[in-house]
């Protein structure tokens, strides 16, 4: 009987060792995928806005700022309406990336994530246009920093969240939708508390999207199933990718300088 009881625990004991290797190989995955998106979207961005600015004057060139103009380039892709569907493709993918997503292949849902990521740089181009380089550094610096812990916490902590998920789902609702009407309104008051609400709703989600992410690992671990945990390490980089990005981009508001 000891040794039956012996021989059980060291298998249990195994088993959970595997499980553990199992989630750490996983979040590292995410973590990866989520990195190289950043940097498709970063060098997306940048390449994007280097076509778009020259310190040359032109016939019929658009002047943004001192010794600064929009190139044929940068006037096509911000100053016609092809600027909406820029702005809201990132948007219209996230939500179609959720319906395709069981139709995918694992290579297929990875390749969507990436060019996810590269029209999300598309969109993004124009910080540097309103922006100094080096506040755009400084920000991403901050969030970068900020990120970390709040989703170490979310890794680490044995508080439940879970029960915040409705309603931080809720608020990021709200919140695009009072983006979306205050690109009509450009209300600066309205700009402020958006941007306020969006730090702390998108550091929440950090903490909650990686404990769910952890989660749900393990809820599943035991099955076995290396496709659906494939496609779930590309939904859980997506999901880190846009916590990221939106604290990135409204901490920016407060601590970008402008051109």
């Amino acid at each position: 009987m000891a040794d039956y009881q012996t021989i059980r625990t060291a298998g249990v004991g195994t088993r959970t060792a595997q499980i553990d290797a199992g989630l750490r190989a996983h979040m590292n995955k995410v973590y990866g995928l989520m990195s190289v998106g950043m940097l498709l979207t970063g060098a997306v961005a940048w390449a994007v806005a280097g076509l778009s600015v020259t310190g040359v004057a032109v016939d019929g060139a658009v002047q943004i700022g001192a010794d600064r103009y929009l190139t044929a380039f940068g006037a096509a892709i911000f100053n016609t309406p092809l600027k909406w569907v820029i702005m809201f493709a990132p948007l219209i993918m996230v939500f179609g990336f959720g319906a395709v997503l069981n139709r995918l292949s694992t290579a297929g849902a990875q390749l969507y994530f990436y060019v996810y990521a590269a029209v999300m740089g598309l969109s993004l181009s124009s910080i540097f246009l309103v922006f100094t380089g080096e506040s755009i550094a400084q920000t991403f610096l901050v969030t970068a920093i900020a990120f970390a812990g709040l989703s170490l916490y979310g890794y680490t902590t044995k508080k439940d969240l879970s029960g915040f998920g409705t309603f931080l789902m809720m608020g990021v609702i709200g919140l695009v939708v009072a983006s979306i009407v205050n690109i009509f309104l450009a209300s600066s008051a309205l700009m402020f508390a958006i941007s306020a609400i969006g730090v702390l709703l998108f550091a929440a989600l950090t903490a909650y999207d990686t404990q769910n992410i952890k989660n749900t690992y393990l809820q599943h671990a035991q099955a076995g199933d290396s496709e659906w945990l494939g496609k779930a390490a590309i939904m859980g980089a997506l999901q880190l990718y846009l916590d990221f990005i939106n604290l990135f981009m409204f901490l920016l508001q407060f601590m970008g300088n402008r051109e």
